[in-house]
C-alpha cells in the first residue's frame, strides 16, 4: 500500500502546545483524500546535504476535507520530533498517507469498544473517540495511562466529552504523580483498571491498545486473562528502534 502512495507538500496551519513537552499541529494538504480515524502519515525532513529521514505519526482527528491534526511528543536528542515541535504557521513539510488500515474505528460498527492508551498512544485513540462524538453507537470506554496531571493530552476536551456523553467512560491512571482527587495510588494499568465490574468482556468486543512496546504487550497479556479474544484486540506499538506513529 505505502509504495503507491505519493510525497505531497503540506502546509502548516496551526501549532498550539499540548502539554510542556507536546506540540499539536494542524496541516492542511492539496488534494488529502480523507482518512480513517486511526490512520497514521509519514513525514520526511531533507537536509540540505541530501540526508533524510522519516517518521509515522497517527493523525488524532477524523476527515476533515484537506486539513488533519498531528500531536508530537517532543523526545530529548531526538532527530525529527524537535524540529516538529517548532513549526509554525506557513511552514511546509513533506508527508503521505493515509497509511493502515487494522488500527481503525468506523462509526457504523456496534460493537462496545475499549481503548487502552500510554503516553502519547492516546492520538490514534482520541481520533476514534472525536469521530464517535459525531456520529455512530458504539460504547466506549477509555484507560489512559499518564505519568501525571501535566501529561494529559486533550484535558479539556476529554473532561467535555466524559460529562456530555452517555456512551463514554475515561479512566485516568497516573504512574508516578496522582491528581488530588484521585483515590487510587500512582501505579502501572492493574487488571482493575482494565475491567471494572461493569465493563466485562463481551462477545464481539472491539479493543485498542496504543503505546510503548512494553506496555502494549503488558495490556495485551492481562486482556486475555481477563477473557478478550487476541482476535478482538488491535494494538499500536512504538519504541527507539521503531519508526514511531504517536511519538518519535
Amino acid at each position: 500500500m505505502n509504495a503507491v502512495l505519493r510525497w505531497t507538500v503540506a502546509r502548516v496551519v496551526h501549532s498550539e502546545p499540548e502539554t510542556e513537552t507536546a506540540q499539536t499541529i494542524g496541516l492542511t494538504v492539496p488534494g488529502w483524500g480523507g482518512h480513517k480515524a486511526g490512520q497514521h502519515i509519514d513525514l520526511k525532513l531533507t537536509a540540505e546535504d541530501g540526508y533524510s529521514a522519516q517518521r509515522s505519526y497517527s493523525l488524532s482527528r477524523p476527515a476533515d476535507g484537506e486539513r488533519i491534526e498531528l500531536t508530537v511528543q517532543q523526545i530529548v536528542d531526538g532527530e525529527v520530533s524537535p524540529y516538529l515541535t517548532g513549526l509554525a504557521a506557513g511552514d511546509e513539510i513533506e508527508l503521505r498517507g493515509p497509511i493502515g488500515g487494522w488500527f481503525v474505528w468506523r462509526p457504523d460498527e456496534e460493537a462496545r469498544v475499549l481503548l487502552v492508551g500510554g503516553g502519547s498512544g492516546i492520538v490514534p485513540l482520541m481520533a476514534m473517540l472525536r469521530q464517535r462524538a459525531r456520529g455512530g453507537s458504539a460504547h466506549f470506554r477509555l484507560v489512559y495511562s499518564v505519568r501525571s496531571p501535566a501529561d494529559v493530552y486533550y484535558a479539556q476536551e476529554l473532561a467535555w466529552l466524559e460529562r456530555a456523553c452517555d456512551w463514554l467512560q475515561v479512566a485516568l491512571v497516573y504512574t508516578r504523580v496522582a491528581a488530588p482527587q484521585t483515590t487510587r495510588p500512582p501505579g502501572r494499568v492493574r487488571a482493575a483498571d482494565l475491567a471494572p465490574t461493569e465493563w466485562v468482556p463481551t462477545d464481539g468486543s472491539r479493543v485498542y491498545v496504543c503505546g510503548p512496546t512494553g506496555f502494549v504487550e503488558s495490556v495485551t497479556s492481562t486482556l486475555v486473562e481477563q477473557g478478550y479474544q487476541a482476535s478482538a484486540i488491535r494494538t499500536e506499538r512504538f519504541g527507539p528502534s521503531q519508526l514511531l506513529r504517536s511519538g518519535e
